[in-house]
C-alpha cells in the first residue's frame, strides 16, 4: 500500500509517515526541506528498516507543484492515499510568485492542483489536513485573495482551512461511486513549529494543557488512512478520530462547487 504525504518532514506528517511504515504501507514522503526530509527517512528506517521515498516541492510555486504531480504520475501505477498535509500560517501577508496570497495557494490552491493532477492514480483514500479554524471562514471564491476585505492573517487562515473542507465536499461528491473516498480532519492545537511567532502558539507551547503532542495529533489522520471509517463517510470532517460537526459554510454544495470552480479556473 503506497501513501504519499505532503509535509512530511516535520510535525504530524512525520509522526503519520513513522506510524504508518510501522503498519507496513509504503511512505511517500513529500517536504520543502531536503535536510528535514532526510532526517524523516532516517527515522523511519530506523524504527521499520524500510526505506521511504522522498520528493521535495515548493506550494508557493504552482509549477513546482505540477512537477511533483508529474514525478508521481511517472512512479507510481496507484496511490492507496493521498495525503494533503502540507500547510502554512502567517500573520504577515505575502504573495506567491504564481500571484496569488500565500495561505490560500499552500493550503488549498496546491493540494487542489496536486489532488487533480493524481487523481487517475489514486485508488483509495484522500486525506486533507484542515482545522476548526474554519468555521470562522468567510470564504468569497471570487475574492481567495481578501484583495476587497479586510485581511487578517487569522481571517485568511480560517478561509484557507474553510476551502479545505469545502473541497473535500465536492470532490467526494466527483468521486461518488468510483471507490475512491475524500475525507478531512482537525488535528488539534498540536505542539509543533506551525504558525511561529504568533502568541496563540506561544501559549501552545509554553502553557501546560493548552497543546497536543504531534503523536495525538497525527491519530486522527492515521485512523482516516486505515480504519474503514476513512471510507465509510465520504466528504466527512473529522475530529479525535470521528466525524464531527461543522457549520453550513464548511459543507455548503453550492458553496463547495462555486470554490471548485474558481479554484480550477485560477490554476488552470
Amino acid at each position: 500500500m503506497i501513501s504519499v504525504i505532503t509535509g512530511a518532514s516535520a510535525g504530524i506528517g512525520e509522526a503519520a509517515a513513522v506510524e504508518l511504515a510501522k503498519r507496513g504501507q509504503h511512505i511517500v514522503l513529500v517536504g520543502r526541506n531536503p535536510g528535514k526530509l532526510a532526517r524523516v527517512t532516517d527515522r523511519v528506517k530506523a524504527v521499520t528498516g524500510t526505506i521511504p521515498d522522498t520528493l521535495t516541492c515548493d506550494y508557493t510555486s504552482l509549477e513546482d507543484v505540477r512537477k511533483l504531480g508529474a514525478e508521481l504520475l511517472s512512479r507510481y501505477e496507484r496511490i492507496d492515499n493521498l495525503v494533503n498535509n502540507a500547510g502554512v500560517m502567517t500573520t504577515e501577508r505575502k504573495l506567491t510568485r504564481d500571484g496569488h496570497e500565500l495561505m490560500i495557494q499552500v493550503n488549498h490552491l496546491a493540494p487542489f492542483l496536486l489532488t487533480n493532477l493524481l487523481l487517475e492514480r489514486v485508488k483509495g483514500r484522500v486525506i486533507t489536513t484542515t482545522s476548526r479554524a474554519g468555521k470562522s471562514g468567510r470564504l468569497d471564491p471570487a475574492d481567495l485573495n481578501r484583495d476587497r476585505r479586510r485581511w487578517s492573517g487569522w481571517l485568511q487562515y480560517g478561509d484557507s482551512k474553510q476551502a479545505g473542507a469545502l473541497f473535500t465536499v465536492e470532490l467526494a461528491r466527483r468521486l461518488a461511486g468510483t471507490g475512491v473516498t475524500a475525507t478531512c480532519f482537525h488535528p488539534g492545537v498540536i505542539k509543533t513549529e506551525f504558525a511561529p511567532g504568533t502568541f496563540v502558539m506561544w501559549m501552545v507551547m509554553n502553557i501546560p494543557g493548552m497543546g497536543q503532542s504531534v503523536d495525538e495529533g497525527a491519530s486522527t489522520m492515521v485512523h482516516l488512512a486505515t480504519h474503514p471509517d476513512g471510507a465509510a463517510h465520504p466528504g466527512r470532517y473529522f475530529a479525535k478520530k470521528a466525524p464531527a460537526a461543522v457549520p453550513k459554510g464548511m459543507r455548503d454544495p453550492d458553496l463547495a462547487r462555486a470554490l471548485w470552480d474558481a479554484s480550477a479556473a485560477i490554476v488552470g
